[in-house]
């Protein structure tokens, strides 16, 4: 059992010799602890720094618990994708035009009204029908959007191996934890896109953008190791 120590940052308030560490999650299904802890150096010698600290450990609890729920997902993620099976090609005949609509009440964790199947749908030069729209946990296998506009979608947790974007705008969209796997994204722009937690294995990205991506640190070294990506590519995402 490997533990893992999350050192939250430093804040205007702190406590002379006084250290809190404490485990915020636990269990056994994980091959690793997470203790969050706080560290500084102040005096508490009043009653009006209390407010302070009682604020300051509000954030830490909440810091620690977000901390936890990432570990614990990118933990069982390489279980969930070696034994995803996805469903049955959807027999609605307005599948593909409902991501004109999206998902009505899709939001950043994959949640969702009805299940958004775009796979093998062609949105090719798509200018207008899908900038901003959330298509969170989509299916997107083997689909084209070549040329497309998709500025300020959202696409949290969708499924887009095999999918086609070559030339698409994702600028200021966000394509958090999303499966490019062997997607053809040669020439895609992602100007001030979130990519944190996405996957881009056997993916085609020459000639792609990566301007101010907002990126994790573990996410931008497994990206740095497609050789696919250009030289400029490869400076915009501060590849060493």
């Amino acid at each position: 059992m490997a533990n893992l120590s999350i050192q939250l940052p430093r804040t205007s308030l702190s406590i002379r010799n006084f250290s809190t560490k404490r485990p915020c999650f636990t269990t056994s299904a994980l091959p690793f602890t997470i203790t969050c802890s706080v560290v500084g150096e102040a005096e508490l010698d009043g009653t009006e720094n209390k407010p302070r600290l009682l604020s300051l450990n509000k954030i830490k609890g909440v810091a620690c618990g977000i901390l936890a729920a990432y570990a614990v997902t990118s933990a069982s993620f390489p279980v969930t994708a070696a034994t995803q099976r996805l469903p049955p090609l959807s027999t609605d005949p307005n599948r593909c035009e409902r991501a004109f609509v999206g998902n009505t009440i899709g939001q950043a964790n994959g949640v969702y009204d009805k299940a958004l199947d775009l796979r093998k749908c062609d949105f090719t030069n798509e200018k207008s029908n899908l900038k901003g729209k959330t298509l969170s946990a989509a299916l997107m296998s083997d689909a084209k959007f070549d040329g497309a506009d998709m500025t300020e979608v959202v696409m949290s947790k969708a499924y887009a191996v095999g999918g086609s974007f070559k030339g698409v705008d994702f600028s200021n969209a966000v394509l958090d934890r999303v499966n490019f796997g062997k997607a053809d994204l040669q020439g895609a722009v992602f100007r001030n896109t979130v990519l944190s937690g996405s996957t881009f294995d056997d993916a085609k990205l020459e000639g792609a953008v990566f301007e101010d991506t907002i990126i994790g640190y573990i996410d931008l070294q497994k990206i740095c190791r497609n050789t696919t990506i250009g030289d400029e590519g490869r400076a915009e995402l501060g590849c060493r």
